[in-house]
């Protein structure tokens, strides 16, 4: 390839950078094709006329989605060398290898404009320092992170196409499975089934979770759960399974998706928590679709007892105890009919 215009002596003076990165592990593994066409970029720098010595690397990213920077570390390299002046061009295969937020694609150009440092793709060589490179790359950088959005909502359309009708293959908990022509049943193993059933009739009967771990572990009874390679094993019975276990409406047959919300958190918006939703506010509720072990009304009755259970008196004003109050015998004195503390 015969050299650009843009490069100059200066630019030749100094590094070529060829940024390399692969958006997750699966295409790390399997996309071999595009790897060997970002690393085929050293030829195009020495055919731009940098020296061999000159070229560097930076493939710390792969399996690394470009949707934010701050787990980047390649594109922190990147860009604290273009900030020390000792980068002459960068080299990526395409704009979205760089970025597909463009809130860090423009700081970026900002810093090569600043700092005389080219940018190179497979369409050509930039100069963000001018007004037509700076507009093609901004361009450029803009239809990445619309595509990013595209993507995502034509993947998120179709999976919700799928969830609306149950066939969306979601993990199973403890005591369903999938058969050989991925119809779900029951785990063929009596026991597991006789141990859930068993966990539903004493919770019903004790109508507290810690009762019922006091149950199991009075009689030394363990409960069926998954470990982190999906089989099954048994273990001791904790408060946390317990709950898991009840509050699951797998249990009743009925299909769920979207019985949590992702909140960002405002002092680092890339941090997430998951909060859990109410029944009414699930996205996706199909019923009948798995074998049950309990009915829907059954299930409704447990979370309605968890619920009226609940220790966060001040948010929801169940019966659980108020702990925080004036009252001299919060959570000791309860209502001989009521209930109530």
């Amino acid at each position: 390839m015969s050299r650009s215009e843009l490069v100059t002596a200066q630019h030749l003076s100094r590094k070529a950078m060829i940024y390399i990165r692969q958006s997750s592990p699966h295409q790390v593994l399997t996309n071999q094709e595009s790897l060997r066409l970002q690393y085929a970029l050293q030829q195009r720098a020495l055919d731009l006329g940098w020296r061999p010595e000159d070229i560097e690397i930076i493939d710390t990213d792969l399996g690394l989605t470009a949707t934010a920077a701050q787990h980047r570390e390649g594109f922190k390299e990147l860009v604290t060398q273009v900030t020390l002046g000792q980068v002459g061009i960068i080299l990526s295969y395409e704009v979205t290898r760089l970025s597909r937020n463009c809130s860090d694609w423009y700081p970026l150009l900002d810093i090569c404009s600043y700092k005389s440092c080219l940018i190179a793709d497979r369409d050509g060589v930039y100069d963000p320092a001018t007004a037509n490179g700076r507009l093609l790359l901004g361009l450029k950088g803009q239809l990445s992170e619309m595509a990013r959005h595209t993507i995502r909502a034509r993947l998120t359309a179709g999976l919700l196409n799928k969830a609306q009708r149950g066939e969306l293959a979601l993990p199973l908990p403890v005591g369903l499975c999938r058969d050989a022509l991925q119809r779900v049943q029951k785990d063929p193993d009596l026991e597991v089934q006789h141990r859930l059933e068993l966990l539903f009739t004493t919770f019903l009967q004790q109508r507290s979770a810690s009762k019922v771990l006091r149950f199991f572990n009075d009689h030394q009874l363990t409960i069926p759960r998954r470990d982190v390679h999906g089989e099954l094993v048994w273990k001791k019975p904790t408060v946390a399974a317990i709950l898991a276990t009840l509050k699951n409406p797998a249990y009743a047959g009925v299909f769920v998706y979207g019985r949590t919300r992702q909140l960002r958190k405002a002092s680092s918006p890339c941090d997430c928590s998951q909060q859990r939703l109410p029944i009414h506010e699930w996205n996706v509720r199909v019923h009948d679709k798995y074998p049950a072990y309990m009915s829907w009304e059954t299930f409704e009755q447990i979370q309605a007892m968890l619920q009226d259970h609940d220790a966060a008196y001040d948010r929801n004003k169940t019966r659980g105890i108020p702990r925080p109050g004036a009252a001299l015998l919060h959570g000791l004195v309860y209502c001989g009919e009521c209930g109530h503390t």
